[in-house]
């Protein structure tokens, strides 16, 4: 989708600072960071939402939870932990229409978070 803001930070038009990259995955820092850590972790492959995932994604999708993983720990985030967020459309607080998974830490994160 050529229009998605994280398709083109994927095919290069838009510059974000990466943090992690492979064949199926891309993770990099938020524009607008709401924790000391605040990485987004994306599929290469464009899937809109959580709702338009496929049992064709379910290894991409647990390649993208472990990485997110690994991001945090590599982060500092090991010893205190951190929040791994998935918004989902309008209601679910989901601002770009790319699946992502937010990993914030750095600090206490309080509850309930919307």
């Amino acid at each position: 989708m050529s229009n998605c803001i994280f398709c083109r930070i994927i095919g290069g038009e838009i510059p974000a600072k990466k943090v992690y990259e492979d064949e199926e995955i891309l993770a990099f820092d938020d524009m607008n960071p709401q924790a000391p850590v605040h990485i987004l972790v994306i599929p290469k492959k464009h899937i809109r939402n959580m709702m338009e995932v496929d049992t064709g994604d379910t290894g991409l999708l647990g390649r993208l939870f472990f990485k997110a993983q690994e991001i945090a720990q590599s982060s500092g985030c090991a010893e205190k932990g951190a929040r791994f967020v998935v918004n989902c459309k309008s209601n679910g607080g989901q601002t770009v229409d790319h699946l992502h998974c937010h990993v914030l830490g750095g600090r206490f994160m309080t509850w309930p978070p919307g």
